[in-house]
């Protein structure tokens, strides 16, 4: 019954063995030359290795979700995409049901001002 697994953990083991080499090449091999740019704030939105109490601004992250929640929704236009010409009445109806909202979601958020960035 076990020797039935032997192949999963001999493909593990080479796996994680593999994984390991090429971290620790990289780490031997790769340049260190820390700059200003490399530490400046990239996502995150504000600077980094300051005080973790400190006050950030909060826009940043809403821009951060509304995205994620638009990226999100747009992907489930893709397997739509790939049946548009097999897809019925129904299936055209359903997705422009979904795209009335998403459209009237991205509306209300424009009018809101959760798009600005001053």
């Amino acid at each position: 019954m076990l020797e039935n697994y032997l192949p999963i953990l001999f493909f593990m083991i080479i796996g994680i063995a593999i994984g390991a080499v090429m971290s620790i090449i990289g780490f031997l091999l790769g340049t260190r030359r820390p700059n200003p740019e490399k530490d400046s704030p990239y996502e995150c939105g504000f600077e980094a290795f300051e005080d973790a109490r400190m006050k950030f601004d909060v826009r940043y992250y809403l821009v951060a979700i509304l995205f994620i929640i638009f990226d999100l929704e747009i992907a489930f236009l893709f397997p739509w995409a790939v049946i548009i010409k097999s897809a019925g009445l129904f299936e055209f109806i359903a997705m422009m049901i979904f795209l009335s909202i998403l459209v009237i979601g991205f509306i209300y958020e424009w009018k809101k001002g959760a798009l600005e960035w001053e």
